[in-house]
């Protein structure tokens, strides 16, 4: 762990295995930190913080992420082969945001706005109290971040949550989450050995208690929750930092919708529809609705049961893997409970459903189902409303544009989103009336370090990157003064 400034392990000796998913093998041991870890971490971010010139010196806070750019870019290859290794996300993901999108924005993009971002902003006019009085806004850091990151794509989360709130002058206590901790534990390291950020500001915690990780939550002294992950402990999340009054940014669940136009390229959808199988289709924005107009439905369901039957699945170090692992003998078994209940609620199966059991020797104890597909004319089933973090793809029949949008917007997520159609007026039409925080037409990628990212309704509160992800990060405050008379 680094815990003010020091590479220590747990006080308590504890350690826990981090497992390999695509074997079931144990990789190694990480320090599993206790409430006397949590506690002395969030003590270091808060003495950081309050006693430090952190919050006030940009150019500090800018070198220490420009250096600590350059190790991690020293440090890649060893993070891809890490990163394949823990998380299960085959190799062919490392080039996107598994890894190269992120380490070539997510620190650089914050740096440069500590340059360019309005730091002050003085009101015109002195207000209801005439010419004398003067205005000045000013943008201050929050304080004390708890960053509470997900497993499936860990370091990208890792970086867009340090990049910006520690350019805005925050001290930050990072949780990684217990089935993917070496990313985080390595990014410790690096920032303890190779930059000048001071001891306490960056606090690395992991730990597999969520009692332990709970209290970032309830802690008078952490002032903001950044959590990306699931809904319900969003929601828990929120109730437990009500208490102090936390702010809290939540990226959460989705369970977006594909419209496929009656005129969209065909090729172009079935594109779409077997990205769910991507990382096993743990991925929150991944569009696991697939919206097919009625006049094409049967042609395109058998189409798509056939790709999904010949997606390459297996050990995601090899380059040819698009599907590896689960994270998870439980995130396993969710996703096979979820099949057979759509099955019981009477979802026609297409293909899938069950283990994938055509895997090499050295992965029989890793964690595959097969990839996954069902058709429905019923947008109600739970089947077609609940994320289920797998390669589950639920297709379903529209009349029309309208009747489309209906069923893309019956949902309680509203993360991200796709349309396809021969004609843009059509698509972007189509996609303005889609109640998600994202939506790409006809191929566009939204993600990039510029580009906030957050869902409406269930899937969260704030927004990942961009000026939107970086203000939230910061306080506002507004002084009026007047200039003394000169005697």
């Amino acid at each position: 762990m680094l815990i003010d400034g020091e590479l220590v392990a747990a006080s308590s000796g504890a350690a826990f295995d981090n497992l390999n998913p695509a074997t079931g093998q144990v990789l190694g041991g990480t320090a599993a930190a206790g409430p006397e870890d949590m506690l002395r971490a969030i003590t270091a971010a808060r003495r950081a913080f309050d006693t430090t010139d952190w919050s006030t010196n940009r150019v500090l806070r800018q070198r220490g992420l420009m250096q600590l750019q350059v190790a991690l870019e020293a440090e890649k290859d060893q993070l891809r082969t890490e990163l394949v290794a823990e998380v299960g996300s085959p190799v062919m993901h490392m080039g996107n945001a598994q890894l190269d999108w992120p380490l070539a924005e997510a620190l650089r993009y914050p740096a440069g706005l500590i340059d360019e971002f309005e730091w002050e902003r003085p009101l015109a006019g002195g207000g209801l109290f005439g010419d004398r009085n003067l205005r000045v806004v000013i943008q201050e850091p929050v304080g004390v971040v708890a960053a509470i990151c997900p497993s499936n794509y860990p370091l990208e989360v890792i970086l867009n949550k340090l990049g910006p709130a520690l350019a805005a002058g925050n001290t930050v206590v990072l949780k990684p989450d217990p089935n993917t901790p070496w990313n985080a534990t390595r990014l410790g390291r690096i920032i303890a050995e190779h930059t000048d950020i001071p001891p306490g500001v960056v606090n690395v915690v992991p730990t597999p208690d969520n009692e332990v990780a709970g209290l970032l939550a309830t802690d008078p002294r952490v002032d903001m929750i950044s959590f990306t992950g699931s809904t319900a402990v969003g929601r828990m999340l929120m109730r437990q930092a009500a208490d102090t009054m936390k702010r809290t940014f939540l990226e959460l669940g989705g369970k977006s919708a594909l419209v496929v136009l009656d005129d969209a390229d065909p090729m172009a959808a079935l594109q779409g529809a077997v990205g769910v199988c991507a990382h096993a289709g743990q991925g929150c924005a991944m569009t696991t609705r697939m919206l097919v107009h009625r006049s094409v439905f049967e042609d395109m369901v058998g189409n798509v049961a056939a790709a999904f039957e010949a997606v390459p699945v297996g050990d995601p170090a090899l380059p040819e893997t698009l599907m590896g692992p689960l994270i998870s003998a439980a995130q396993k078994q969710r996703v096979l409970d979820s099949c057979a209940r759509g099955v019981r609620d009477g979802a026609r199966l297409l293909t899938g459903g069950g283990v994938y059991e055509k895997l090499a020797p050295h992965l029989a104890g890793g964690q595959y189902v097969q990839p996954t597909v069902f058709a429905t004319d019923d947008p109600s089933l739970a089947i077609a409303q609940e994320e289920i973090f797998g390669p589950v793809l639920v297709i379903m029949p529209f009349d029309d544009d309208d009747h489309a949008v209906r069923i893309a917007n019956d949902s309680a997520y509203g993360l991200a989103g796709a349309v396809l159609s021969a004609s843009m007026e059509r698509a972007m039409g189509v996609a303005r009336r889609i109640r998600t925080g994202a939506v790409g037409v006809n191929g566009g990628m939204f993600y990039s370090a510029d580009a906030p990212f957050g869902g409406y309704k269930n899937s969260g509160l704030g927004r990942q990157c961009g000026l939107e992800g970086f203000a939230q990060y910061l306080e506002t405050k507004t002084i009026g003064y007047r200039i003394p008379k000169q005697r």
